[in-house]
């Protein structure tokens, strides 16, 4: 995630439904753009996408030269050690062609990070939920057993995340009144703030039961996860070194063995209830219960959060001007709830808090990247024109540019703070805000067995709308600076 660029984007508040401005039929036309010669394309790309341009504007660059939002380019991995893994997309950058990738009729989601597929070692010998098509008999049971984990734990929610919360912030507040701390130092007690609140929700386990987990198992998280995503991950700095260690080929699983045992063993013999129900309410065994709470707490939640919140640190530090109003509405609410303490009902009613969250999810994604392979073939429309995707072709939408569709939002490269806001009738836009592999809006689809939208799509942005509120309950001042926080002013 680019800081600097988060730091660019001006305060805004103004209408938030952009009118779609008329467009004229779609025409049909072929998909422009190439792959290249074979090893040569894919590596020109590559060493673009990771290195010479970076991410955005290699679909930037892109959408300029073809004229079109749709069109044919290669996504890393690619060569020279990844084989069987073909880096051959149609991007799909507009929010209507973006929207195709969730019609479950037309395209298979058993695909992560396009073609390439981690070793199944790193989730003990078998595919997990995530790497499921819905038309996998296991997909509708896994995930059925996900979405009742999140809301068995819900009792559970608030008065842990405010344990939690308090915690972490004594800390930091230690840490500022001894002279403060690194961005890493920050970052690592996010972590274990993460690692902590997460266990106790998602797994009914406490990390303090385990001294090894309660003092390292969020580094633990971070070197299995690191080790599946490195080939995927964009790193600017250090190249040409990146490029030669990082995404040149897979890293072996024998590397993080160790932690994945140990997590795994935290697993079995802390979160023994969860793992009963999964037995016995679900039908699956041991292992699969193991590994998929391990995935869906620390892939998809921890390793989710971890992108995500500072992300928001970063938006607060460019967007000063309204605290003001954000910390009176966290205020004002609680006073006319009659409650000293926040709940994560109370935060639902935080209009300004909550358009903050989904514009940050809208404008920096914690997965930027989504893909779908054509279940056979069919006509793809964007706002311009139609194309024909033949079965078996990947697609690839980058959602930070897909978020930035003028036809869709007013000013779309402006972080508006209220663009969500009920005010502002900006509830409508979250039918297009489609970072949980799905759209936001309730009414629409909602998570479930029989698609692949995140169980968490509503626990996540309630949680960080949570962390924001707690912040602005707690504090009369914050000041970040390059992502870190520099100092706190407590309320009296």
């Amino acid at each position: 995630m680019n800081g600097g660029a988060m730091a660019s984007w001006k305060i805004m508040a103004s209408p938030s439904v952009a009118p779609l401005s008329p467009s004229p039929t779609p025409q049909r036309m072929s998909i422009p753009g190439s792959y290249g010669f074979p090893v040569i394309g894919p590596l020109v790309d590559r060493l673009n996408y990771f290195w010479f341009q970076g991410p955005s504007d290699f679909f930037k660059n892109r959408i300029d030269k073809y004229k079109s939002t749709v069109f044919r380019t290669n996504v890393p991995p690619a060569f020279p050690f990844f084989l069987g893994v073909n880096p051959n997309v149609v991007a799909v950058l507009d929010v209507k062609s973006f929207a195709h990738l969730f019609d479950l009729d037309l395209v298979e989601k058993n695909v992560l990070v396009g073609d390439f597929k981690p070793s199944l070692s790193f989730t003990g010998g078998m595919e997990v939920c995530a790497y499921l098509d819905t038309a996998d008999p296991k997909h509708s049971q896994l995930k059925e057993f996900a979405i009742d984990t999140l809301r068995r734990s819900a009792a559970t929610w608030t008065p842990e995340i405010l344990s939690s919360l308090t915690t972490l912030f004594d800390e930091v507040d230690a840490q500022l009144s001894g002279g403060g701390g690194s961005v890493i130092t920050l970052l690592l007690l996010v972590q274990q703030f993460l690692f902590t609140y997460l266990s106790r929700v998602l797994l009914g386990a406490d990390p303090a039961a385990v001294p090894e987990m309660k003092k390292s198992g969020h580094i633990m998280v971070d070197r299995w996860l690191a080790l599946q995503l490195a080939p995927t991950i964009p790193i600017l700095a250090l190249q040409p070194l990146v490029e030669i260690f990082l995404h040149s080929f897979p890293y072996p699983f024998f590397l993080v063995q160790s932690d994945y045992n140990k997590l795994a063993s935290f697993i079995k013999s802390q979160a023994k209830e969860a793992l009963h129900h999964a037995q016995t309410s679900y039908n699956l065994t041991e292992s699969e219960a193991i590994n998929n709470l391990l995935f869906m707490f620390g892939f998809n939640a921890f390793g989710g959060f971890t992108l995500f919140l500072p992300t928001l640190l970063t938006f607060l530090e460019s967007q000063k001007d309204v605290h003001p109003q954000l910390r009176n509405e966290v205020r004002s609410t609680l006073k006319s709830s009659g409650s000293e303490t926040l709940s994560y009902e109370i935060v639902r009613e935080m209009d300004l808090i909550n358009s903050f969250v989904y514009e940050a999810l809208r404008l920096s994604p914690p997965v930027p990247s989504q893909f779908g392979r054509a279940r056979k073939d069919f006509d793809l429309t964007s706002h311009d024109a139609i194309y024909a995707i033949k079965k078996g072709e990947m697609l690839c939408g980058y959602q930070p540019l897909v978020m930035q569709d003028p036809k869709i939002f007013q000013s779309p490269a402006d972080f508006v703070y209220d663009r969500f806001s009920d005010k502002k009738g900006g509830r409508e836009l979250l039918k297009y805000l489609y970072w949980s592999n799905g759209p936001q809006q309730a009414g629409e689809t909602c998570p479930a067995a029989s698609n692949k939208q995140c169980p968490g799509r509503d626990f996540v942005p309630a949680t960080v709308a949570f962390f924001l509120a707690f912040m602005f309950q707690r504090y009369d001042d914050i000041q970040i600076s390059s992502g870190n926080i520099t100092a706190l002013r407590k309320a009296k």
